[in-house]
């Protein structure tokens, strides 16, 4: 058994097990002053509560001294399995050319798909290993990780396998793992892309099952990429193997995205930056949760995903980083959440429950993490004594107020 005591503010405290917030729900941040939380040997929650309440307790005790405690960070859409990285392709776009530009000229997904190929599995885990042991230093505790840069059957199966050994080489991590073979055409297949989507349903699909490699399956549902009708043909491909879908919708067009996601019955639409009023009540109607991706926003300088219209809508809206290298290399959700707040027009309490609550139900983790629940795991975030509010964090956005991280019970 672990005691913390003198807790300042415990941030994110839900008695009973909630899965996503709508609506005004959304803005509710629910926290106790000067508190003490038990994290049982099994790296679980056990109990917490006001310091006049305190338990004895005959294991170690750890004098939280005043600081502000919150639940960890969950990242529900990453692609940081990846080969080296795309610093050329910024300065293409400092020289005003776009994604779609870049894209067509062999950059994009295909020049990661060339780099991928041509690293080895243990190199490839390597470079991956040390990128996520940084963001879980920055107190992200569960993550999304998705294949998508080989976009060959060897090379996706080569990342899934690397995520695999990802979960085994960090256990006190949640590591959800997303094949995402649809996404791009490659070279070879542009002159007939069916082909290619017969090329995932046939012989991909099947490889990844049998070595029970991925816990979703994704595409890129936009025009020059993958049409609605050949998304939803893996996905029901998919989903006789017991794989959940989850899309990339209305990235750069409004193209019947977000419309694929529901009729798919996916758990999540991504980006949405392109988006419609039309589509945002389709949304809200429905059970799929919206993920905003501000960052590649904000290192593309395109716009936003309307978030605040969407809680305004009712919509369960989701905020994740998007880690990969063309489009948002970094996976600081502490920036996430700052752009929450700056770009996307939500509150810190929305923003911060847009990365916890609602990025656990997007990974279908809800009952292990994203609030401070008795019987979820004990992964904590540790912020420093001259951080004043919930408001200084994302306010200060450059500063590092996270002093350390606890990811199911361990210490980082």
């Amino acid at each position: 058994m672990l005691l913390i005591k003198n807790i300042g503010r415990l941030l994110g405290v839900q008695p009973r097990e909630v899965v996503c917030l709508r609506g005004a729900d959304l803005d509710r941040l629910d926290s106790i002053e000067n508190a003490w939380l038990l994290v049982d040997d099994e790296g679980l929650i056990a109990s917490f509560g006001r310091m006049d309440t305190c338990p004895d307790c005959q294991g170690e005790t750890y004098d939280a001294d005043g600081r502000m405690v919150s639940p960890a960070f969950v990242d529900s859409h990453t692609h940081l399995v990846y080969a080296g990285s795309r610093e050329g392709e910024f300065l293409d776009k400092i020289n005003g050319l776009s994604y779609s530009e870049i894209a067509a000229r062999g950059g994009g997904i295909l020049n990661s798909a060339a780099r991928l190929n041509a690293t080895s599995e243990d190199e490839l885990f390597g470079q991956s290993a040390a990128r996520l042991r940084q963001v879980a230093s920055m107190g992200t505790c569960a993550i999304e990780i998705k294949s998508g840069y080989a976009l060959t059957l060897e090379g996706e199966l080569k990342m899934l396998r690397v995520i695999r050994r990802l979960a085994d080489a960090f256990p006190e991590m949640i590591i959800k793992s997303t094949f995402l073979g649809a996404h791009a055409v490659p070279l070879q297949y542009k002159s007939d892309p069916e082909k290619y989507v017969d090329h995932i349903i046939n012989d991909m699909l099947p490889a990844v099952a049998a070595e029970n490699l991925a816990d979703f399956v994704d595409a890129f549902c936009e025009i020059g990429f993958f049409t609605p009708e050949q998304t939803l043909r893996i996905f029901e491909a998919a989903r006789a193997y017991g794989l959940t879908p989850r899309l990339h919708a209305d990235q750069l067009h409004c193209c019947r995205g977000s419309e694929t996601a529901i009729a798919a019955n996916a758990i999540s639409a991504d980006h949405l930056e392109s988006i419609g009023e039309e589509q945002v009540q389709l949304l809200a109607a429905s059970d799929v949760i919206c993920t905003a991706l501000p960052g590649a926003s904000f290192f593309l300088s395109e716009p936003y995903a309307p978030a605040r219209a969407m809680v305004k809508a009712g919509c369960a809206v989701a905020i994740a980083s998007d880690y990969n290298p063309g489009t948002s290399p970094s996976g600081s959700m502490k920036f996430v959440w700052s752009l929450g707040c700056i770009k996307l027009r939500l509150t810190p309490a929305e923003a911060f429950n847009a990365i916890t609550v609602n990025t656990a139900a997007a990974l279908g983790i809800s009952d292990k993490c994203g609030s401070i629940t008795p019987g979820k795991y004990a992964s904590l975030i540790f912020y420093d004594r001259s951080v004043p509010s919930l408001e200084y964090i994302p306010y200060a956005y450059t500063q590092d107020t996270i002093e350390r991280a606890m990811l199911k019970g361990v210490w980082k």
